[in-house]
């Protein structure tokens, strides 16, 4: 791999989840998929050592921006990871990055930022629906090992993607077996979250339920519950089945919420690894089991991201856009 030494040529943009983050440059919006390289978090005291390591790795270059998507919240350019003990800041970045520009994102935002950056092969159409409006508003749900939501919206050609903690909202409840589920997690963790279910320990909790229901408390890792899913094991299919159901009553809450006539994309691990079964447990049925806003549920296109990169791309796409917003030198 041969890069340019010419300072200011790339940006560096990261993804920072709870286990590992991923590091790469970017040449204006576009990734450079090459550059990629993923790193353990535990192995490292914090995202600057990361980042210089990283750097040094690719010959110290000089970057002119740089970008980190951060799966916890963010304000006033700092965030702090919700499942890992770091906490990431504007002025830590530079510092680490030697760039001039800079940005500090929740991952979700980054998604957001990714939409129409996104080669078609990346993305399964779970929901059809009718060609949007330019312009129409969109929604990124991420469920991995948080739940999250970020709306998307345009004013002329300006792209706003806002920040948001969903994950930690009230778990809806329609019916008497969701009211014991929510009791059941509130017992365990003190409050019934919707990432409590949705996530990947969300899946696990599931399981753990439906064993406290039958009377035959068994516990198991989210990974081994799909593997005894495909093999036909009645409560992991019940649990799976479980979670789809929930994935669709809190999305099609959430496109009432925000009404992302430009589509909804699901994101993250889990959601990726629930792909292959959304529609054959009927997600679309409770996405729109909506009453008489059945119907217009119909409005509302459902697509999976399956490209594990996106948030790098996004993170590209959102400097892009700062330096072209810039005021010439």
């Amino acid at each position: 791999m041969t890069l340019s030494q010419t300072p200011n040529t790339y940006s560096l943009v990261a993804d920072i989840g709870g286990t590992n983050t991923r590091v790469a440059l970017a040449e204006g919006p576009v990734l450079l998929p090459q550059t990629i390289k993923k790193f353990r978090n535990a192995e490292y005291p914090g995202l600057e050592t990361v980042l210089r390591t990283y750097l040094a790795e690719m010959g110290n270059l000089d970057c002119s921006a740089a970008s980190v998507a951060i799966a916890g919240p963010v304000r006033d350019g700092r965030g702090t990871l919700t499942n890992l003990d770091w906490t990431i800041d504007e002025d830590t970045l530079a510092r680490a990055s030697h760039a001039e520009t800079v940005a500090v994102l929740n991952d979700l935002e980054a998604q957001g930022h990714a939409l129409g950056r996104l080669p078609a092969e990346s993305l399964r159409v779970i929901i059809e629906g009718p060609d949007p409006a330019e312009g129409a508003a969109q929604l990124v749900i991420g469920v991995g090992t948080g739940f999250n939501v970020a709306p998307v919206h345009y004013v002329g050609e300006r792209r706003l993607v806002a920040p948001a903690e969903a994950g930690h909202a009230n778990l809806p409840i329609r019916t008497e077996a969701e009211l014991r589920l929510c009791q059941y997690v509130e017992t365990a963790h003190g409050f019934p979250a919707v990432e409590d279910v949705l996530s990947g320990r969300g899946l696990e909790r599931l399981y753990a339920f439906l064993g406290h229901e039958a009377g035959d408390v068994k516990e198991a890792k989210a990974s081994d519950i799909m593997a005894l899913r495909d093999e036909g094991e009645e409560r992991a299919v019940e649990a799976a089945r479980l979670f789809v159901h929930m994935l669709g009553t809190v999305a099609g809450n959430q496109a009432l919420i925000h009404l992302p006539f430009g589509g909804v994309y699901l994101a993250g691990g889990v959601a990726r690894a629930f792909a292959p079964h959304l529609i054959a447990y009927g997600f679309s049925d409770t996405f729109r089991d909506k009453g008489r806003f059945a119907g217009f549920m119909q409005n509302f296109p459902v697509r999976v991201i399956e490209d594990d990169f996106a948030a790098l791309t996004g993170s590209a796409a959102h400097l892009a856009r700062i330096a072209a917003s810039a005021p010439p030198a």
